[in-house]
């Protein structure tokens, strides 16, 4: 997969992307919008005011990537949590959850809708700098994700280079790792 952004000037990029990469990249955030999910007590009931003033979970999420995802904002992830900052992470989780998965969402829903405007086959695809930082939004959640799902660590990430062929995380591997180039090359396309 070559396809990676470039700048379009004024803080704004570009990406040629094939059928394939279209497909992947548009499966992959069609996934994660089925995984965020509107979250425990989220949906409000569809009264907009309801949702407005919802409070969200106090407890962090048992699935390991959505515990990504929406960390813990207190405490050391190294140690056992105290009651204090196990008290204070469910405050703050309560009051932010449900605003982060929300906007999550509408990132990962832009990249889709972004994707589909290619009318089903590949293409350039330009993004408004304005719309940059949602794209590394949707790309870093399915990077962090996958990383997750993979039990990928610092220290191995070189490794996922060099996994055999017959692996079967070898596709996972490879959007991982296609993902982190779209990252970087976005971060890149925008500074100029």
């Amino acid at each position: 997969m070559a396809g990676l952004f470039e700048s379009a000037g004024g803080g704004s990029a570009a990406i040629a992307l094939d059928e394939l990469e279209v497909s992947i990249l548009r499966s992959l955030e069609v996934q994660m919008l089925e995984l965020i999910g509107p979250g425990p007590g989220g949906d409000g009931g569809g009264d907009p005011l309801a949702a407005l003033f919802a409070d969200g979970p106090t407890e962090a999420p048992a699935d390991p990537a959505l515990a990504r995802l929406f960390p813990d904002a207190y405490g050391d992830p190294e140690r056992p949590a105290d009651a204090e900052s196990e008290a204070m992470a469910g405050e703050f989780r309560r009051y932010t959850e449900l605003d982060l998965r929300a906007r999550k969402r509408e990132d990962a829903l832009y990249v889709v809708r972004a994707l589909d405007g290619l009318g089903g086959g590949g293409g350039v695809l330009k993004t408004a700098s304005a719309d940059c930082l949602r794209w590394l939004g949707a790309l870093n959640d399915l990077r962090l994700t996958l990383g997750v799902r993979l039990e990928v660590t610092e220290e191995d990430e070189q490794g996922l280079y060099d996994l055999p062929d017959a692996d079967e995380r070898k596709p996972l591997v490879m959007a991982y790792l296609w993902l982190g180039a779209l990252q970087e090359s976005l971060l890149e396309a925008i500074a100029d």
